[in-house]
């Protein structure tokens, strides 16, 4: 039975130190009038209210900030994409920042809790930080943390408040979503100490920029499939930031060294043809950072455009 596809916008952008990424889905449908004006037409999407409100008040919860709206929206996400889900939908998600990825995937094993899930992350950063390790604060480093089940206390920095605490073990539910071993990153080269330690405990797989073009993406994409040979239902999350600045620094934190958009496309596409995924996420568009008009939005709709045509193609074959 053929799935009907589902568009999500998720504008929080709490997780984020930088400001203008709630306002990424509105700039991909602004490009879109350049390249196909009646796609978010033919194919409108449902929106999750915000608790952006947070932004306009101060914090004190230091190291993992705004953690409070955060985990409201978690429990937001977790329950649009389990429902969607359990209607036999494809989500596919156009967020503000990363921390949504963790209420993406919690959303994930709410609907199929007896299923091994697996995660493909897409992104120029680990985002395996905790409050405990957290040299930032910012909770878009921090969702695959919340994922796999890990506070990381022997590379402790922070002595988090409290309330902290308390959100981040209800983020983190009373079991790991995914297994340390059934991760795998393309693209990250941007980590801290604490990241480092945990990708080495683990040995998770990282595919560097270099690697893909060395081995071709081909390849890189099948051998990332064959180690999550496992798992029954695969997640794939793309952060923008895995593209170069080059293209655009439309994004909260961009990385010199990245793939450009044909790299960055037939990635998420040849990976995407593997029928266990379930559900596709794009993050960290920002416009307000866009140096180049509205360049990084027109670059992500020309990614996800395609995105959508292939998994419908997909699905009614």
């Amino acid at each position: 039975m053929s799935k009907q596809l589902q568009i999500i916008g998720v504008t929080s952008e709490l997780g984020a130190g930088t400001r203008g990424s709630s306002l990424g889905l509105d700039a991909m449908q602004i490009a879109s009038l350049q390249y196909d004006r009646s796609f978010f037409l033919r194919h409108p999407e449902i929106r999750l209210e915000t608790v952006n409100h947070h932004l306009y008040q101060e914090t004190d919860l230091n190291y993992a900030k705004r953690l409070d709206g955060i985990a409201e929206m978690y429990g937001r996400i977790e329950n649009v994409v389990n429902q969607s889900l359990r209607d036999g939908q494809f989500p596919l998600i156009v967020a503000g920042d990363h921390s949504s990825a963790g209420g993406t995937i919690a959303g994930i094993k709410k609907a199929f809790p007896n299923k091994r899930l697996g995660v493909i992350w897409v992104d120029a950063h680990a985002d395996l930080h905790s409050p405990y390790t957290s040299p930032s604060g910012n909770v878009h480093g921090m969702p695959l943390a919340t994922a796999i089940h890990e506070d990381n206390l022997e590379c402790q920095n922070n002595q988090p408040e409290q309330e902290t605490i308390w959100h981040w073990n209800e983020m983190k539910g009373p079991n790991q979503r995914v297994l340390p071993q059934d991760l795998v990153y393309i693209g990250v080269r941007s980590t801290e100490t604490p990241e480092d330690v945990i990708m080495e405990k683990y040995e998770i797989p990282n595919y560097t920029v270099d690697e893909v073009r060395e081995q071709g993406i081909a390849a890189i994409c099948k051998e990332s499939l064959e180690y999550l040979e496992d798992c029954e239902i695969l997640y794939l999350s793309f952060d923008v930031d895995s593209m170069d600045p080059s293209i655009s620094e439309g994004t909260g934190t961009p990385v010199p060294g990245g793939f450009n958009e044909e790299e960055a496309r037939e990635i998420v596409l040849t990976l995407l043809k593997d029928p266990r995924f379930i559900c596709f996420e794009m993050v960290e568009i920002n416009p307000l950072l866009d140096k180049k008009g509205n360049s990084m939005a027109e670059t992500a709709f020309r990614i996800f455009k395609p995105v959508y045509e292939q998994i419908e193609a997909q699905e009614q074959n």
